[in-house]
């Protein structure tokens, strides 16, 4: 029993991996003073699991970065474009870490709006010089793949884009706390996946 949990663990980061490597951006080498701002809502704070195994506290461990968990457990990206400025002006970072919009879409809030205030944090971090991976969220439906919008967005900006990560994720009861949440074993898959991403793509 404890083989085959390893073995659908390994292999699930393997897939999300793949997935999550799927365009050619590059980003440019975090140096080892470096700064990850990890922006989002409940998935950044790390609700359903302590706050030691959220997926920015892990993400930094990896990475050996410094890596600042900006999350509000709620929010939308109305809110979120309002705050996200001041977080970038106060710790200057090297690499944004994008996961947001979830709550706009669970409270089915008009998406157009939604792309419309992340196109505005995309073009507020690179005005700023701020590379961005962002993050896909899934659509408000039963084992749903990633909202089209987000795939649009990171076209539209060439960015670093992990298209099927949360909703690969969410897909499978071992990795979640809840319906919307993942757990202490989830968030480190998401963690160690966004690890490998930036080393594939040269951020590390």
């Amino acid at each position: 029993m404890i083989f085959s949990r390893q073995s659908n663990y390994l292999l699930l980061s393997c897939l999300l991996f793949l997935q999550a490597c799927s365009d050619s951006s590059s980003l440019a080498l975090i140096p080892e003073d470096g700064v990850i701002v990890a922006f989002g809502d409940s998935l950044t704070v790390g609700v359903g699991a302590s706050d030691v195994h959220s997926y920015p506290v892990v993400l930094s461990n990896l990475t050996a970065r410094r890596v600042i968990s900006a999350g509000v457990s709620g929010e939308e990206t109305t809110q979120g474009l309002t705050r996200l400025p001041v977080l970038l002006d106060e710790f200057k970072p090297n690499l944004l870490i994008l996961l947001t919009g979830g709550n706009d879409i669970l409270r089915n809030k008009n998406l157009q709006n939604t792309k419309q205030n992340l196109a505005a944090m995309i073009e507020l971090s690179q005005a700023r010089g701020v590379q961005v991976v962002l993050i896909g969220v899934p659509e408000k439906k039963l084992f749903s793949d990633v909202a089209p919008l987000y795939e649009e967005l990171a076209k539209q900006y060439g960015l670093v884009f992990a298209d099927d990560l949360l909703s690969g994720l969410l897909r499978d009861n071992e990795y979640k706390s809840d319906a919307v949440h993942l757990n202490q074993q989830g968030y480190r898959v998401m963690a160690e996946s966004i690890h490998q991403l930036l080393v594939k793509h040269g951020a590390l």
